[in-house]
């Protein structure tokens, strides 16, 4: 998997841990967005059989960036980049 993706993805920790107070909806959409993509880590890329793709990721993380952006700046331009990076990964 991307490296590029695990730095991020451990950056946006870093953030959010540091960001105060976050919304109840919109933390649960990160704890959502997060499991996710730790499961395409785990995994790779290609799903087993059975299992569900992870269409989307990128598009989901660039509209929780857009929530972020007025109350929590450092958490919106590190969804920001990780939706770029999940982008560029055709996911």
């Amino acid at each position: 998997m991307d490296s590029n993706l695990k730095t991020s993805l451990k950056n946006l920790h870093v953030h959010l841990a540091d960001a105060g107070p976050v919304d109840e909806e919109l933390l649960e959409l990160l704890q959502q967005l997060n499991g996710d993509i730790a499961a395409l880590i785990e995994r790779g890329r290609d799903p087993a059989p059975g299992e569900t793709t992870t269409y989307g990721l990128a598009e989901r993380s660039q509209e929780l960036s857009a929530k972020f952006a007025v109350k929590h700046p450092k958490l919106e331009s590190g969804l920001r980049e990780l939706g770029t990076i999940l982008s560029n990964m055709g996911i």
